[in-house]
């Protein structure tokens, strides 16, 4: 299939500039309407790469109502932005299985809420559209009728990623191009992941995406789009106040959990949109979201951190002098660059590779074993980089699909949990979405984390567990598909002691 690819500055040029809004102008709204009554987003986020785009917020792998209890109470202690992330990895689960997960979520955070704050659900998932869409707003939105009574009007969906790339422009969902394609456009549709084993889609159109993921139930002449026109409706007075009323007026006819999506090129796009949200919400809309990652910082009017240095990295911990563990799990292209180029350049470092087939075979006990032995040897001499095979095995059955990546994460699991007890490393880097959800609950155990902030500019968030076995070893989320071929690299730089 050949790509249509288009100039980005020519594709924008149909719309306004954007209105500059500072992040303290949102902030200062959503403290407004908390004045009287706390709200805080509940983010569930269906792998743990959504925190990419936050800084200082509480994050949990668990969701037991005490787990929300402690969050709040954190959020209310330390007077942190209102949001709280719940680790769901409903994106390696199976429709059934993260329909549950989605629902228990809800009531738990709600039971520990108790009317004492308000809460907002966030189903937060893939810029490239990949995930259990609409199954989980749907689940949200039933389970909070369900237990509050209140219905959903509109639900909110925003996979708009600046920082990797991904935006939305007139109603389409685009991937920039890097490299010498700097500048251009390619509906998401006629990318790589479009065609995932278990959420392959055939439309960038956001409305039309909509009407295929939801089987005809939302047409696509019934989404309401808020194209740049909209957004942007305060640009010519640089008035953000023209902006809200305009994406408020535009959400009045939504009811019944009316699909409404939108455009987004900047951050001051992301600024404007929550200023309209607000508003509407304030007007008595009851609004669910099905956001990519930085919808977050920009809802709750968190500025943009800059990247983590070195010496933040290890703040207030004392790192260990063994070597740390780079885990890469994903398959996507970039990750495969990426995972090239550390091994290329990081020349001191040692490379273990697990096979894939060999997990999948009867002696796959005997041979994780054998590659937990291999990995602790290397770290007392130096940084380790363990990645699967990158032969993908994958079949047709979607269903078959998700049981062989979750046989491969749990072993890639295991070789953390057991290297973990026997020689804890510097630090660890997990590659891939559904490989640092695993590696974070279950190979380091980490229950309760506190988001430090990215590595890199936009992307990649570092965790500070605040409890397991983990505690005081820095833990970065790295998802699949997002940086340059460099990337990965870059951030083993910062944090290694030896390259």
């Amino acid at each position: 299939m050949e790509c249509t690819v288009t100039l980005e500055v020519d594709v924008l040029a149909a719309f306004p500039a954007e209105v500059q809004i500072p992040a303290q102008f949102v902030a200062d709204a959503v403290a407004a309407s908390s004045a009287t009554s706390p709200r805080v987003l509940v983010v569930l986020d269906d792998d743990p790469t959504g925190t990419q785009s936050v800084a200082d917020l509480a994050v949990l792998t668990r969701w037991d109502v005490a787990d929300f209890t402690w969050a709040f109470t954190h959020i209310r202690e330390n007077q942190t932005k209102p949001a709280v992330y719940v680790l769901t990895n409903t994106r390696s689960l199976d429709p059934a299985e993260a329909a549950a997960r989605n629902e228990e979520i809800v009531r738990n955070a709600l039971a520990a809420a108790a009317g004492n704050v308000r809460l907002g659900f966030v189903s937060r998932s893939d810029s490239t559209l990949r995930g259990h869409y609409p199954l989980e707003p749907d689940v949200i939105a039933a389970t909070v009728a369900a237990e509050t009574g209140e219905p959903t009007d509109g639900v909110v969906i925003v996979p708009a990623f600046p920082d990797a790339g991904r935006v939305t422009i007139g109603g389409v969902h685009y991937m920039r191009g890097t490299g010498e394609a700097a500048g251009t456009l390619t509906p998401v549709a006629e990318t790589e992941f479009a065609k995932d084993a278990s959420f392959g889609f055939k439309n960038s159109e956001m409305a039309k995406y909509v009407e295929e993921k939801s089987q005809g139930r939302f047409p696509a002449g019934d989404v309401i789009v808020l194209d740049l026109n909209v957004i942007r409706a305060g640009a010519s007075a640089q008035d953000p106040t023209i902006s809200a009323k305009a994406i408020a007026d535009a959400l009045e006819s939504a009811t019944n959990s009316t699909p409404i999506v939108a455009d987004i090129v900047t951050e001051n796009d992301f600024r404007a949109l929550a200023l309209g949200l607000e508003e509407s919400e304030r007007r008595g809309k009851k609004l669910l979201y099905r956001v990519g990652p930085p919808f977050v910082r920009g809802r709750i009017g968190q500025e943009i951190r800059t990247a983590l240095t070195s010496e933040e990295a290890y703040a207030g911990n004392t790192p260990s002098t063994g070597g740390g563990l780079i885990v890469v799990g994903s398959h996507v292209g970039v990750t495969t660059r990426q995972l090239n180029a550390l091994t290329a350049e990081h020349s001191s470092a040692w490379t273990i590779e697990i096979d894939v087939e060999k997990l999948l075979t009867a002696e796959a006990d005997a041979y994780i074993a054998t590659v937990v032995s291999d990995v602790v040897d290397a770290l007392h001499k130096g940084d380790v980089i363990v990645h699967t095979s990158r032969l993908l095995i994958k079949t047709d059955d979607a269903a078959a699909s998700l049981k062989i990546a979750r046989t491969v994460s749990a072993a890639v699991v295991a070789v953390v949990n057991r290297t973990l007890k026997t020689f804890p490393p510097r630090f660890v880097i997990a590659k891939g979405g559904i490989t640092s959800s695993d590696v974070a609950a279950h190979g380091l155990e980490i229950r309760r984390a506190i988001v430090r902030g990215p590595m890199l500019p936009g992307i990649v968030s570092l965790w500070e567990p605040v409890d397991g076995p983990a505690k005081g070893i820095p833990y970065i989320v790295f998802a699949g598909n997002v940086g340059d071929d460099q990337s990965l690299t870059e951030v083993t730089r910062k944090l290694s002691a030896i390259f």
